[in-house]
């Protein structure tokens, strides 16, 4: 075999890849487009180190380096792209030409907080008396963070149902579901 022919191939590819490079506008057909660039040079290493005769097989050596760091471009490239559809919802390269995050949605979007309450929580209140500040009341359905186990019983207001109060329990605090179907207790 001529070496005329893998070289002209190797061409072909790597001027398809070029054009995908400039071309398209998708991230994803832009990694691919560059992935076939790499496998046209791969493929003129192995060609002329056929062609060459070399005893040491440098082209095939380096056309697996080679193959390794396009294994990792692909890996970061698609970590990258994953990244921006994340958070700007578009891979298409003309939509990401500014470097800034896109802007944050208004705090009176957020069903969390409310305008009056300035940015706590619904349901919570700044501090209230006899609890820790920033803990949410009891009843709220809020659950803690610092909870590890998983087997604490569910809050009451969560959709789940809450375990059944025994002879010795103590009741809950007034205001909640089950103080008010025990008839106020507490």
């Amino acid at each position: 075999m001529h070496v005329v022919y893998p070289a002209v191939v190797s061409a072909l590819l790597f001027s398809i890849g070029v054009y995908g490079v400039l071309a398209r506008r998708n991230t994803i057909l832009v990694l691919m487009s560059v992935e076939l660039m790499l496998n046209a040079v791969n493929l003129n290493l192995v060609a002329f180190d056929v062609w060459l005769r070399d005893r040491l097989h440098s082209g095939q050596v380096l056309t697996l380096f080679v193959i390794v760091i396009a294994a990792a471009e692909v890996g970061v490239g698609l970590a990258i792209v994953l990244a921006l559809y994340r958070n700007r919802r578009t891979v298409d390269l003309d939509h990401l030409r500014d470097l800034a995050e896109p802007p944050k949605p208004s705090s009176a979007a957020d069903p969390h907080t409310s305008a009056t309450t300035t940015g706590t929580p619904l349901g919570w209140s700044a501090s209230p008396a006899g609890s820790v500040a920033g803990t949410p009341p009891a009843g709220s359905g809020e659950a803690a963070s610092s909870v590890g186990s998983g087997d604490a019983p569910p809050s009451v207001g969560s959709g789940e149902a809450a375990p059944a109060a025994g002879p010795g329990d103590a009741a809950p605090p007034a205001g909640t579901e089950q103080a008010a179907k025990r008839g106020g207790e507490g």
